[in-house]
């Protein structure tokens, strides 16, 4: 895991509580906890902070996850803006994630690993977002999605009806815009 999503966690933490709730956080690590934005990291220390995170503030990790992901859109954007301004709507940015931003994330970044995506469109206002990834992040990818919508000031629900976590080999992520 690439350290630009440990930064944007310790910005959510300290955002949301204060920089001695990170410390004691990270205290209980047995990791360093200094993490450089282009530097990859286990996934298992990221995992661990969740897990952490989760304890310490009583909030689930699938509920922690995904507000991180709405989260880490903000702190991606604002890192990142020209992946957000060559798209004028949700769904373009959407559709643009895996040929697109991913292909720009690469030239950025060694190995970073990242999950793949496909699309599927059955009607204008539906995108099918397969999902598929070793990590089984889709709950964070589901995050993601919405922090999105939020910048895009645009109102969606997402179904989740296929999923890694079920035994599924890929996660159906479908967004309705409404």
């Amino acid at each position: 895991m690439k350290g630009v999503i440990f930064n944007v966690l310790e910005e959510m933490v300290i955002e949301q509580y204060n920089m001695q709730t990170w410390n004691e956080i990270l205290a209980s690590q047995t990791a360093e906890g200094i993490y450089t934005a282009g530097e990859s990291y286990p996934d298992e220390e990221l995992f661990n902070l969740v897990a952490t995170i989760s304890d310490k503030t009583d909030i689930p990790v699938e509920t922690l996850v995904g507000a991180f992901g709405e989260r880490l859109f903000e702190g991606l954007a604002a890192r990142n803006p020209s992946f957000i301004e060559a798209e004028p709507t949700l769904k373009g940015f959407l559709k643009s994630v895996h040929s697109v931003i991913h292909m720009e994330v690469r030239k950025l970044y060694e190995n970073p690993n990242l999950p793949d995506f496909e699309y599927a469109e059955d009607a204008d206002d539906t995108l099918l977002m397969r999902y598929r990834s070793p990590r089984k992040l889709c709950i964070l990818a589901e995050g993601l999605i919405r922090g999105a919508a939020h910048h895009y000031d645009t109102l969606i629900t997402i179904d989740h009806p296929v999923c890694m976590h079920k035994g599924a080999e890929h996660c159906d992520l479908i967004v309705r815009f409404l």
